[in-house]
Formats: C-alpha cells, sequence, structure tokens
C-alpha cells in the first residue's frame, strides 16, 4: 500500500484510483474509498450513492470550479503536479479552500519537491504523495523548515503585522 504524508504524519493510503465507470461504481457501492478523474466523476457522479466516500483527481488545466457541483460530495481532492515547475495547484489549492470552502482532504501529489511542501501546506494542501516516497521522513520535517511568515495564507490568515 502506498504512503504519503496527510495531516503531518506518514500514513498508508487508503483510497483506490479507479479507471472505469463499471469499478468507480462498483467500489464506491462496496464501501471502498474511490476517487477518479475528472471526467469519469462527470460521467458516473448520479450512478453513485450518496453515501458513499469519493474524491477526484484534478489535473493542470482543470479548473476547480468544474467540481462546484458536486463539492459537498467529495471527501479529497487531489491535485496532480506533473513536473514540479507547474504551479497551477497552488492557486487550486487556495481556490477550494476559500472560495469553494473545501474541508476535506487536498492532496498535492505527482512531482513535488521536498522544497515546496511548506508552501504547499500554506496554500492549503493537507495531504502529500509525491512520485517518489522515499523520503517522507524528510519530506515530512519540510513542513516546518520556516517557523513564521510574513505573508497571510490558508494555514494563517493573519499576516505577521497583524500578529503583533
Amino acid at each position: 500500500m502506498p504512503r504519503l504524508i496527510k495531516d503531518s504524519q506518514i500514513v498508508e493510503d487508503d483510497w483506490v484510483m479507479v479507471g472505469s465507470s463499471s469499478e468507480a461504481v462498483d467500489l464506491a457501492e462496496s464501501g471502498q474509498r474511490v476517487f477518479m478523474p475528472l471526467e469519469l466523476l462527470q460521467a458516473v457522479i448520479a450512478d453513485i450513492p450518496v453515501d458513499a466516500t469519493i474524491g477526484v483527481l484534478l489535473e493542470p488545466g482543470q479548473e476547480p470550479s468544474q467540481v462546484c457541483d458536486y463539492i459537498d460530495r467529495l471527501q479529497l481532492v487531489a491535485v496532480n503536479f506533473p513536473v514540479f515547475t507547474d504551479g497551477r495547484g497552488f492557486s487550486y489549492a487556495r481556490e477550494l479552500r476559500q472560495t469553494h470552502e473545501f474541508a476535506g482532504e487536498l492532496r498535492a501529489t505527482g512531482d513535488i519537491m521536498r522544497d515546496q511542501f511548506h508552501y504547499l501546506k500554506r496554500s492549503g494542501f493537507n495531504a502529500f504523495q509525491p512520485d517518489d516516497d522515499s523520503s517522507l521522513e524528510s519530506d515530512l520535517q519540510s513542513l516546518d523548515d520556516f517557523s513564521d511568515a510574513y505573508q497571510a495564507s490558508i494555514d494563517r490568515p493573519e499576516p505577521l503585522f497583524r500578529r503583533r
């Protein structure tokens, strides 16, 4: 079972990524935690039981507003970073937390580097699943690389000058 960082702890990933509509519906009906690409979710959302534990994977270019209609049904939004230089996911996280008031698990996945973890957390992510999970212990430590920040963020809405 793959590992990830969630809420400042290294945990086993109990979500299953699905790729077909029949698999999505069957596993969701059986109580399994499933997440799927946005296009698949849009195609099967009406067939999935309302009480199922479901999530979505957003790729760069897929705006968070595309999940607005069913954001209350989602317990996980995973945002893929296919290359570490693609920073759109940072904006997606902020939009999901502030504009759409998403309170579930917000997971950064893909090509994320140790240097980005602290900033991903400040943007609103609470779970991190890099392509290479061999250094999760040092990645976990990087969440606390900086003791304070001047700017306001999702994890600390007041800027430093307001906190003094």
